[in-house]
């Protein structure tokens, strides 16, 4: 047992846990309050935004300490559980914990969130007051906690379904230009996916052996049994389209480009970081061991959507890189993420082991290098007022970073060979396990057809590698203007190395040593998955 378990004990495991998700909530209600008179300082729109980072800290802090609390030597094993009745007409209960597979999301978001609300305490986006900014801030990452550390399928929904109204706003409001429109198409899509979750997981629950539940780890450990075929096609059909509106998966992905190009900095690093995790760990938790017929079935399909999605996403970025077709640098990122997200469902799709732990483990190189590439973006928009490829490029007077902001322009470099899969980063292990579970697929799914899957999505890797060096070439590289009114173009400051230094560490740290994820996930998937030898 894990030494620091035995310290901290079960019950301040469960106080920890607790304490993660319900402090941003606290922290959003306490930011919309008028402050003490002594807290006002002489500026109260920083001194909310310093409060947001208090907060955000704390939770980082329990979310660190839970994670040297957790048992290592047992994470496959839902640990620091709470269970309290919260509507027994329906017997939905507030029932939370964490495994191998969901305390690295949860340490991922607290992370993030905490280096967003660091970020903007220093560039807070142009918009409506902080107060507001702060507490809709707080709000997401309290849903998004708890969307991870459910294990009742009626909380876990209700926790999926909170952080549309957060990201909503900070779209709407702190957002760039078609901001609106653009906000009103995430919430459309992310509803109309959700309605249609719904229906599958009240399936799930009402038709339980024994009488219907709504407790995940009841249904998990039953794996379907007694449920016959054609339910569990249904339900992991309707869950699935549900989670892959989130996810997103080709062709639910429209929404994520204007999205991402109208948020704030902040707003995209946690939509790429975070939020897109929550479709393809719902995948994982609920639909692989509650609908195992189901998702055996739909398995084959599922993998044709991720290779068409990382061939697709990858083209789409190709063109917005190639000169004169006005490409945006956020634009492309937010087309990228469609790729990689598509090797994270292809390994799902395997039904393997091995393509599960790829799945899990490129859901957090994908926030950590995504998320870092949006904040980078950010950057490059502040000091050179556009994002627009055409006007960043040497040839028409733009960045030419190398020459004129060495440091910003080397961590633009090193973020895009790690999101092309560069062996020794992050990104490349959960590729390279998800085309290691195509090449073995589960039994009962076409080995010819797999092989083609892992064919597609290695080209994809390919054409991923091509744009993003296009675009390093076209925004790094080039002589810098002569002009010194152009010429002129900060470095990276103290606040940003702050905000960025930490995605940079722990994309190398899990790049060169895979095992630290690794050896959480694999018992963890082991338990989901029973009887899979590979």
């Amino acid at each position: 047992m894990n030494p620091v378990n035995g310290l901290l004990g079960d019950t301040v495991l469960q106080l920890l846990l607790l304490a993660v998700v319900a402090l941003p909530l606290l922290g959003a209600v306490a930011a919309l309050l008028p402050a003490p008179p002594g807290l006002r300082g002489r500026d109260p729109g920083q001194a909310v935004l310093r409060h947001g980072v208090t907060v955000t800290g704390a939770v980082l802090a329990a979310a660190l300490l839970l994670l040297l609390g957790f048992d290592h030597d047992r994470p496959g094993t839902m640990q620091a559980t709470t269970d309290v009745g919260w509507i027994p007409a329906l017997d939905v209960r507030l029932h939370f914990g964490v495994d191998g597979v969901s305390l690295p999301l949860v340490v991922l978001t607290a992370l993030l969130s905490f280096l967003c609300a660091l970020y903007s305490c220093h560039r807070m986006p142009a918009g409506p007051r902080p107060a507001a900014f702060v507490a809709l801030l707080l709000v997401l990452e309290s849903g998004t906690l708890a969307t991870f550390a459910a294990l009742d399928l009626m909380v876990f929904f209700l926790a999926f379904e909170t952080v549309l109204i957060p990201m909503y706003f900070l779209i709407a409001r702190w957002g760039g230009g078609g901001r609106e429109a653009a906000a009103r198409k995430f919430v459309l899509f992310t509803l109309l996916g959700s309605v249609v979750m719904l229906l599958g997981l009240l399936l799930l629950g009402l038709t339980a052996p024994g009488g219907p539940t709504f407790d995940m780890t009841v249904l998990a450990a039953n794996r379907g049994r007694g449920v016959s075929h054609s339910v569990q096609l249904l339900a992991a059909l309707a869950i699935g389209i549900g989670l892959a509106v989130k996810t997103p998966m080709w062709p639910l992905h429209s929404w994520l480009p204007d999205a991402h190009t109208a948020a704030p900095t902040v707003g995209s690093v946690l939509l790429a970081g975070v939020l897109l995790k929550m479709g393809t760990y719902g995948l994982v938790r609920i639909v692989l061991p509650m609908a195992p017929d189901g998702i055996h079935t739909l398995a084959p399909y599922l993998g044709a959507f991720a290779v068409t999605g990382i061939v697709y996403g990858s083209l789409a970025c190709l063109f917005l890189a190639r000169r004169g077709n006005g490409g945006d640098l956020k634009r492309l990122i937010a087309y990228s993420s469609v790729g990689h997200m598509g090797f994270v469902l292809l390994g799902i799709a395997t039904l393997t082991r091995a393509g599960v732990n790829g799945a899990l483990f490129a859901n957090i190189a994908h926030g950590l290098i995504t998320g870092l590439l949006f904040f980078l973006v950010g950057g490059i928009r502040e000091r050179t007022g556009t994002t627009d490829l055409d006007r960043l490029s040497p040839d028409a007077g733009g960045a030419a970073l190398y020459g004129r902001a060495p440091r910003l322009g080397g961590l633009l470099a090193f973020g895009a060979v790690a999101s092309l899969g560069l062996p020794g980063l992050a990104g490349f292990w959960g590729e390279m396990l998800a085309l290691l579970g195509s090449y073995h697929p589960a039994d009962g799914l076409s080995r010819p057809a797999y092989l083609v899957f892992m064919a597609v999505a290695a080209f994809g890797t390919l054409l991923t590698a091509a744009y993003l060096l296009v675009v390093v070439r076209r925004v790094c590289m080039g002589r810098p203007p002569t002009s010194g009114a152009t010429l002129a173009l900060a470095d990276v400051r103290a606040h940003e190395f702050a905000a960025w230094l930490p995605l940079v560490v722990l994309t190398v740290l899990a790049g060169l040593w895979p095992a630290l994820l690794l050896g959480l996930t694999e018992p963890a998937v082991q338990t989901l998955l029973p009887g899979v030898s590979r």
